[in-house]
């Protein structure tokens, strides 16, 4: 028996990377019986039953599991979001931060077609972020910037690239490793601009033990966290939540609240304050409506 990690669920089967081997696998029905569900990046033990066919027979403990994609043991969130061509998309963008947070996944922010934007423009956009602690890196394809920054904080890592359509992950997968570029290309271009699917989830090794999927679905993301909860994952609020008069402060309609001086006094972004307020309103009326 051997130990490997699931790259791909397909119609039954699982494909289990073990070294530089791929076995297109079965699994037992005890996991049918126990309601267990073997998940793309799953670390498993697997038989094989000759070159490059075998069973599954044991699912070892997860690390983590996200829903949206269906995948297990990540432990990296790479964030890709485009300067310009689609417009920055602050919103979704702290909407995902909350997401992979809530998983409690590592972060990384690339912002794509830097060289699209000028210095300043693009120093602003990311400003924000900086200032929240948040790792970001700018990078252009079209010139390498940055790639190479990419690279060296994925190794070791099981990461999903999050992100609208658009936004040039393939482009960025392309240049980490042409492979990965072609695959993701193909999966796009299988779901279609605009209509991602969960249904479809890869991982790609570009490296020892350093693997990438693709996370389709990425529209259908949902906060899950509770309302008062939202606070604790904008970061840059903590300090100044220490002024709050009130225990509990929400942040959003209270007189004399530490947060909002913060943000009148420019050491709090005012478009990360307006963002964590519009998902407040989101997750509030979520919560009204849910029964």
């Amino acid at each position: 028996m051997g130990e490997g990690v699931v790259t791909r669920v397909l119609a039954g089967f699982f494909d289990v990377a073990a070294g530089n081997e791929v076995y297109r696998c079965r699994a037992r029905g005890v996991f049918r019986k126990r309601k267990t569900t073997v998940l793309v990046g799953d670390r498993v033990v697997y038989q094989a039953t000759g070159p490059s066919e075998g069973w599954i027979e044991e699912v070892l403990p997860r690390q983590t599991e996200l829903v949206r994609p269906p995948i297990a043991n990540v432990s990296q969130a790479v964030l890709v979001f485009s300067a310009v061509n689609p417009e920055f998309q602050s919103y979704l963008l702290d909407k995902a931060l909350v997401v992979v947070s809530e998983a409690q996944l590592e972060k990384l922010i690339v912002i794509s077609k830097m060289d699209l934007v000028s210095p300043s423009a693009l120093d602003a956009l990311i400003a924000p972020y900086l200032k929240a602690d948040y790792q970001v890196i700018p990078v252009s394809t079209k010139t390498g910037t940055g790639v190479s920054k990419v690279k060296s904080a994925l190794q070791g890592h099981t990461s999903v690239f999050v992100g609208p359509s658009g936004v040039g992950k393939s482009s960025l997968g392309n240049a980490l490793s042409p492979a990965l570029g072609l695959k993701m290309g193909e999966i796009s271009e299988k779901m279609g601009r605009g209509k991602h699917t969960t249904r479809h989830t890869e991982l790609f090794l570009i490296d020892t033990d350093t693997y990438v999927a693709d996370a389709a679905g990425f529209s259908q993301l949902q906060v899950d966290v509770r309302s008062e909860d939202l606070r604790l994952f904008f970061p840059e609020f903590a300090l100044f939540s220490l002024d709050c008069p009130y225990r509990g402060c929400l942040h959003v309609e209270e007189e004399e609240c530490g947060v909002k001086q913060a943000v009148r006094m420019n050491q709090i972004s005012a478009l990360r304050y307006e963002n964590y307020c519009q998902l407040y309103d989101e997750v509030r009326h979520r919560e009204e409506t849910r029964y």
